[in-house]
């Protein structure tokens, strides 16, 4: 089976020790991210809907690192600051995730780690990796430019 790493600037930096995905076979792996601004760093939005909004376009970002769709997504892990914050988020979750929806697993955790971070997400999506007519191993397409 191959893999790759994925790696995006319009997805939020890794803050330590590991990669924003992976794809292995069929399936791509985005870490957990959370509403960070992919290019100061800093932390977006007050609200858990900002927040929510922040969140999934850094993984939509990641994932189309490698030409795969938050549509794509089959599966999607949720931790929230405040689990009283579970209404509010799961608006905003319902409307940018289509149905069916993926499995989704939501939890209280501490995010102390990043001061103000109300909400991470990490996800796994399954796209069929397309074989090159050459045989040679696929690779993933280059990152697309954000247009103003």
């Amino acid at each position: 089976m191959a893999k790759h790493v994925i790696q995006s600037k319009r997805g939020a930096p890794p803050q330590g020790a590991y990669s924003q995905g992976w794809r292995a076979g069929d399936f791509v792996f985005v870490t957990g991210t959370g509403p960070v601004d992919p290019i100061t760093g800093k932390l977006v939005g007050d609200t858990i809907e900002q927040q929510t909004e922040q969140t999934i376009d850094n993984l939509g970002a990641i994932l189309e690192a490698d030409g795969v769709a938050l549509s794509d997504v089959v599966k999607v892990t949720v931790h929230l600051s405040d689990t009283s914050l579970f209404a509010r988020y799961n608006q905003v979750y319902a409307r940018r995730f289509t149905r069916p929806y993926p499995v989704r697993t939501t939890v209280g955790s501490d995010l102390g780690h990043s001061p103000g971070m109300l909400i991470e997400m990490d996800c796994i999506a399954y796209s069929e990796q397309k074989k090159q007519a050459s045989g040679r191993k696929p690779q993933p397409p280059k990152a697309r430019k954000k247009s103003k």
